[in-house]
């Protein structure tokens, strides 16, 4: 394999791998991550990604990286505001799809014996499966409001609280979001959609924190031992998805208009500078502001389902952080403080401490890093490091990243069974749809643990909690 190993948890992908190559690839992973690397095309996308004009120091690969649209899943590139490109294989089809944290300030042994009753009435209060509309109802005016302002419009409409706001990447509201540039089809698939989980791997879980390795950071968080929370995994549903269809066609002939070609018609772009690529970022920014509005709203039907049973519970949002977003970031290159466009597709923003656009309460210690793993197994959070902000433009995993498709996973075993090995390890699954359950089997993906070990090694996270699954709720 043409991987140069620079050391335990880093690879080389030389630029000799494949012509057309204008930087490296830089693999974070052990050898674990890199024997399932070999299974699939994930290299080659990678080096697809790395013959894109405009690409800054590497074309990166987080250690849960595998095949995807265009770019690999798990796959970081940041450009150039001159010469660079947007593309939407870049950021992907789920638009802003990312997690939340709630902490309840409730300890398990208060919250067990009401597991079954409190996950079916979470299983009733939050739509969720293929398709799914949401309760809310709201008419096309209201719809342009959720895009222009994202969580804030929910906060006002009385989902939600003001201090979520601040806990939310970029305030809860991306400013620079263009209503006008997202299609009628797209705001018709999303105005029955809002405060709906959907399907696939998206979930709502009932955790427990069973393991703390960075006391201080912890205690900034508000995490104890054995302390319950709530880990919402959702996006921009049928709203984000077609705004990226949408802007394939765009960029298709976008390529044609200005001369660009790449290796692969997914990687299809358009200049930054470009009226296109203003116009991506425009809907993309409205589609993500769809997104944050809808896990806020989503949070606040998990509160009211809490509060039915707890009356003195206290849901706090640690953090929500979306992870497949391109954002215009100031970073450092060569000693001079720039703009450039960061593409992160199934990878995670991870700010370091005493980074401006992070919460006050948070800055002393650095971003809160939210990593689901597959269902029935441990998430984490982690922290954002100085190392990762100057190495790999502040991106870290998103998740354990899968090894089999979905249709590989259908053929694997029965929801019964899977249903009953769940059950065993004390964990209550309920789901819209039976064949969600075995399309997600534990065994379709990594091993999260393996996958958080390597960033933690690599110095671009730290570890800080486990989260261990005590429900779960799928589409």
């Amino acid at each position: 394999m043409a991987l140069k190993q620079l050391d335990h948890v880093r690879w080389l992908l030389d630029k000799d791998f494949k012509a057309g190559m204008r930087v490296t690839g830089l693999i974070y992973g052990d050898s674990y991550i890199i024997q399932n690397l070999e299974k699939e095309g994930a290299l080659e996308q990678i080096a697809n990604v790395a013959c894109l004009p405009g690409i800054l120091k590497h074309s990166y690969a987080m250690p849960d990286v595998h095949w995807g649209y265009g770019f690999p899943i798990g796959g970081v590139a940041a450009f150039s505001m001159d010469d660079g490109i947007i593309s939407p294989g870049g950021v992907g089809y789920d638009i802003s799809c990312g997690v939340r944290v709630m902490l309840t300030f409730l300890d398990q042994d208060e919250v067990k014996p009401h597991i079954d009753e409190l996950t079916a009435a979470i299983f009733t209060k939050v739509p969720c499966g293929v398709g799914s509309k949401g309760a809310i109802k709201i008419g096309e005016s209201d719809l342009l409001d959720v895009l222009a302002n994202g969580a804030l419009w929910a906060v006002k409409k009385g989902y939600g609280t003001k201090e979520d706001l601040e806990c939310i990447e970029e305030s809860g509201r991306l400013p620079h979001a263009n209503a006008s540039y997202v299609s009628k089809k797209a705001l018709e698939r999303g105005k029955p959609q809002l405060g709906t989980l959907g399907s696939g791997n998206h979930f709502l879980e009932i955790q427990v924190i069973d393991e703390i390795y960075d006391e201080n950071v912890a205690r900034r968080f508000g995490l104890n031992l054995g302390q319950v929370t709530v880990m919402i995994h959702c996006g921009s549903r049928g709203l984000g998805h077609q705004v990226c269809d949408d802007y394939i066609k765009v960029m298709l002939r976008a390529m044609t208009k200005y001369g660009i070609k790449v290796p692969d018609r997914q990687l299809c772009c358009a200049p930054l500078k470009s009226q296109e690529a203003r116009e991506y970022l425009g809907a993309m920014q409205a589609a993500a502001n769809y997104a944050l509005a809808n896990r806020e709203i989503i949070g606040h039907m998990v509160r009211d389902v809490f509060l039915r049973f707890f009356p003195k519970a206290e849901l706090k949002l640690l953090y929500d952080v979306s992870h497949n977003m391109a954002h215009i970031e100031k970073h450092e290159l060569d000693g001079v403080i720039m703009d450039v466009c960061v593409h992160r597709k199934g990878a995670t923003r991870a700010f370091p401490p005493d980074h401006p656009s992070l919460p006050e309460k948070y800055r002393p210690v650095g971003q809160p890093v939210i990593i689901p793993g597959s269902m029935g197994t441990e998430s984490y959070i982690l922290v954002g490091t100085k190392r990762g902000m100057e190495e790999c433009f502040a991106s870290t995993c998103h998740g354990a990243g899968r090894v089999l498709s979905r249709k590989a996973a259908m053929k694997s075993e029965d929801a019964d069974t899977v249903l009953k090995r769940l059950e065993q390890k004390g964990i209550k699954v309920m789901a819209d749809q039976m064949g969600t359950i075995r399309e997600e089997i534990p065994e379709a993906y990594k091993d999260v643990s393996r996958v958080v070990d390597v960033v933690e090694k690599a110095g671009i996270s730290r570890k800080v909690a486990r989260l261990r699954p005590l429900a779960v709720i799928k589409g």
